[in-house]
């Protein structure tokens, strides 16, 4: 595929997941035409007939030919991922990416020449205080939830299983977000509890939307990891948290946690693992590139989280690649 039909692609799916071609298609018991899906969607029928047929050159649609006419359906790719009531429903994800990190990404080449962040470019809000950036409104802090959701319902089981956990019965997990790691824990290790330790307004969010009172083995604790007392615990868990930061910060972070382990306890970071040489994989370096126009941070070798590691005291590290997009290393507490 022509690099440039790339950028274009992605935002073909942008556009069909945001008007809601795939949910049209889905609640529908036929296949349907651009016209039927034209008016479902509000759209005009001459831009629906392209973006179907970008849709279906892209395989996220089938098309069938009836009475001379093209009629379209999901794939299943489309069924699974991309309609909204899909329990691994990429939608949000997609919608963060359109809204957010590809308004950040018109200002690589700045963020290259300038190596930081491109918020104030982007969104015109100071980078200073990282997540007063990221959460500059309700509907953005709901909106990277949601992102997170998506991503700990397809990945979470694989990072939580990585290692066997079940040592650990109070996990304490920094960063959890919108909970969707602590229901993946609480599945996979029927005798852990977990504490979800965030801010006090994404802890408010989480409790209003996310996490329901049937989630019993799951309860919150409110507050700044860098600033205020961590919760003690057998296993702490930062789940895609390394990679905001610098080295310096991750150190004092992680020291943090080691202070507040409990003898014989651990730390399990969730990360996406850069070949030891740096040569991939390439989603992975995208991922690196990616934290350099958003965040502070990087994407890392196992090498380089176990120095992290071990420079705050953890010993006995060791890691596990999944296959899939993110790994998991451990580190213990003596």
């Amino acid at each position: 595929m022509d690099v440039s039909c790339v950028s274009l692609g992605a935002q073909t799916v942008f556009s069909a997941c945001e008007l809601g071609v795939f949910d049209v298609l889905l609640a529908a018991d036929h296949p349907l035409s651009a016209e039927e899906v034209s008016r479902a969607v509000g759209a005009s029928l001459d831009g629906t007939e392209r973006l179907l047929a970008a849709c279906a050159g892209l395989q996220l649609l089938n098309t069938h030919r009836q009475d001379g006419q093209v009629l379209y359906s999901n794939s299943e790719q489309a069924r699974v991922y991309l309609t909204r009531s899909s329990p691994v429903s990429l939608y949000h994800s997609i919608q963060y990416s359109s809204r957010t990190i590809y308004l950040c990404w018109h200002y690589l080449t700045d963020a290259v020449r300038e190596g930081r962040n491109q918020y104030e470019k982007a969104f015109g809000v100071s980078s200073n205080d990282l997540f007063q950036a990221l959460y500059r409104s309700d509907e953005e802090m709901v909106k990277f939830m949601h992102l997170m959701n998506s991503i700990w319902n397809i990945c979470g089981k694989d990072v939580v299983t990585a290692f066997d956990l079940s040592p650990f019965n109070v996990i304490c997990d920094l960063g959890g977000c919108s909970g969707a790691l602590a229901k993946q824990c609480t599945s996979a290790y029927p005798e852990c509890t977990v504490t979800i330790f965030d801010l006090p307004k994404v802890v408010q969010t989480s409790r209003e939307h996310f996490v329901t009172d049937a989630d019993g083995r799951i309860n919150f604790y409110e507050g700044d990891f860098f600033k205020d007392p961590l919760p003690e615990a057998d296993l702490y868990i930062l789940a895609r948290i390394l990679h905001d930061w610098t080295d310096e910060r991750c150190t004092e972070l992680l020291s943090r946690v080691n202070r507040a382990c409990k003898p014989g306890g651990g730390v399990l970071l969730v990360e996406a693992l850069l070949h030891e040489d740096g040569s991939g994989p390439l989603t992975v370096q995208l991922y690196s590139l990616n934290m350099l126009v958003q965040t502070e941070g990087r994407e890392r070798t196992a090498a380089q989280y176990a120095a992290l590691l071990a420079a705050a005291g953890f010993t006995a590290v060791r890691h596990r690649l999944t296959g899939k997009i993110y790994d998991a290393v451990l580190g213990l507490r003596d």
